[in-house]
């Protein structure tokens, strides 16, 4: 997956926004939904990386199974992973659906006003 192949990814997704949040460190993309980060990534850097928020219990297992995928760089590594992206071994099918989990866990914890505003498939499926 390429720079520009990752920024319409999280893009792509409703409600999707990036950010340069960081002044002492304005090459650091933020992709976030109603304000709250679903990936994180510095999109000039090589190898490319993205950090995705992860279910702990998956993320662990995502490790285990991918040397591509290491505990989240500098953010809480029970909940984040950090994956390399670019020559890794890494489908980029795999990877858009990482970048899908990582925006549902977010939007999940949005109250439920704002999940419906963003039309999110897992509130339509709540009663």
């Amino acid at each position: 997956m390429t720079p520009d192949e990752l920024r319409a990814t999280c893009l792509d997704l409703n409600g999707a926004t990036e950010e340069f949040p960081f002044p002492r460190h304005p090459e650091v993309c933020t992709f976030k939904v109603a304000g709250k980060v679903f990936a994180l990534t510095t999109l000039t850097t090589s190898p490319l990386t993205v950090s995705l928020k992860c279910d702990p219990e998956l993320a662990v297992r995502l490790r285990a199974a991918h040397p591509e995928i290491v505990p989240g760089y500098h953010l809480n590594k029970r909940h984040w992973n950090t994956v390399t992206l670019g020559s890794s071994s890494l489908p980029d099918p795999f990877v858009r659906d990482l970048i899908e989990d990582s925006y549902d866990l977010v939007v999940a914890a949005l109250p439920r006003a704002k999940r419906l505003l963003l039309d999110w498939p897992g509130e339509r499926t709540e009663r």
